[in-house]
């Protein structure tokens, strides 16, 4: 009886077995995390280093070539020793500073990720932003990229809330992270006018993309969620749980223009999800109605009576190709041009 029928192998094998492959993959997991570290203290370093001779005698991009050429025949299994690859190290030394790089989330960022960072961003606060979300989220460099040419950081927490006002402290910062403004949904493939329910069943479609453009912590719950209400239907666009938050999240979709009765609707369905699937270890509800556009002002207004914690974003799902998007004027060519034809109207003399 002291072994198992299965394989004929003895009770407690298959645990055992199960608990060692974990704890191999943990260690192996952590060894690639210290040897890439080391790896990365190294290219500062070098970077530093070299920095320090440029700066000292003026090396230029001959000495930097010779310098690439000698130690890649000292080190010729070492990749990374090109010339472009040295002076991406003396931008990252020069860039990142402030203490032991080991201690700085961006040493545990593969290689490949840090010269995105050094490539596509001008800001250190940005770099720095976009190398500990990597880091947190586990961001491939392929999905790093897309959150920087999508601004992720731009819009991240933007929408207006009411979040400030319905939570506590803590819990409203940690709420209006999540609530982006625009969302971009260019990733649909859409354009022209479309039905909501149409967008609902795109995103839910394409749903680890929604997700993706959502944020870290969304997990999909159902579309058209159903809720019974003495006889009374009523079915939710979108339900979200984040998990590192805690949280539903009610989302509903508006193709048009927001209008004050869309916050009430969300009040109600947020108020609804709060009472019927929220437990004592959940924290509030939360909802985010994104809708084609919407006048800021308004949405005060009617966030400002709303008794449940609620965001209004907009969105865009519309992608022009490049060469079209740079012969079109930008913001603030076209207020110039309401302003001058306001003026001219008005018989005032445009200026």
């Amino acid at each position: 009886m002291g072994e198992s029928r299965e394989l004929g192998l003895p009770a407690g094998y298959t645990e055992l077995l199960d608990d060692l492959k974990d704890r191999v993959k943990a260690a192996r997991t952590k060894v690639l995390r210290t040897v890439n570290t080391q790896l990365i203290e190294l290219y500062w370093a070098i970077g530093r280093d070299v920095r320090l001779q440029q700066e000292k005698h003026g090396w230029g991009a001959g000495v930097i070539k010779r310098l690439s050429s000698d130690l890649r025949a000292e080190f010729p299994q070492m990749t990374g020793l090109s010339p472009r690859n040295i002076q991406y190290m003396t931008t990252f030394a020069g860039v990142w500073q402030g203490g032991p790089i080991a201690q700085q989330p961006v040493a545990q960022l593969p290689w490949g990720h840090i010269t995105v960072l050094l490539d596509k961003l001008s800001e250190q606060q940005d770099r720095a932003w976009y190398a500990a979300a990597a880091v947190e989220y586990g961001w491939s460099r392929n999905v790093l990229l897309n959150m920087i040419l999508n601004k992720t950081l731009e819009r991240a927490g933007a929408a207006p809330s009411n979040f400030a006002q319905r939570l506590v402290a803590q819990d409203s910062e940690l709420a209006q992270q999540v609530a982006k403004d625009p969302y971009n949904f260019e990733f649909l493939g859409l354009s022209g006018q479309v039905a909501e329910r149409d967008l609902e069943s795109a995103l839910t479609g394409r749903i680890t993309e929604t997700l993706r453009e959502l944020g870290p912590g969304f997990s999909f719950v159902g579309r058209q969620v159903h809720f019974d209400v003495d006889g009374d239907d009523y079915f939710v666009d979108m339900l979200f749980f984040h998990m590192d938050q805690n949280r539903y999240v009610v989302i509903e979709l508006k193709t048009g223009k927001f209008q004050p009765e869309h916050a009430g609707k969300l009040n109600f369905y947020v108020a609804l999800v709060d009472d019927v699937l929220r437990r004592e270890h959940h924290n509030e509800t939360i909802g985010i109605l994104i809708c084609g556009t919407k006048n800021d002002r308004s949405v005060r207004y009617s966030l400002g009576r709303s008794t449940s914690p609620m965001a209004v974003a907009g969105y865009s799902y519309e992608s022009l190709p490049m060469a079209e998007k740079q012969v079109l004027p930008n913001e603030g060519h076209l207020v110039a041009a309401l302003e001058w034809a306001e003026r001219a109207n008005s018989g005032d003399s445009p200026a």
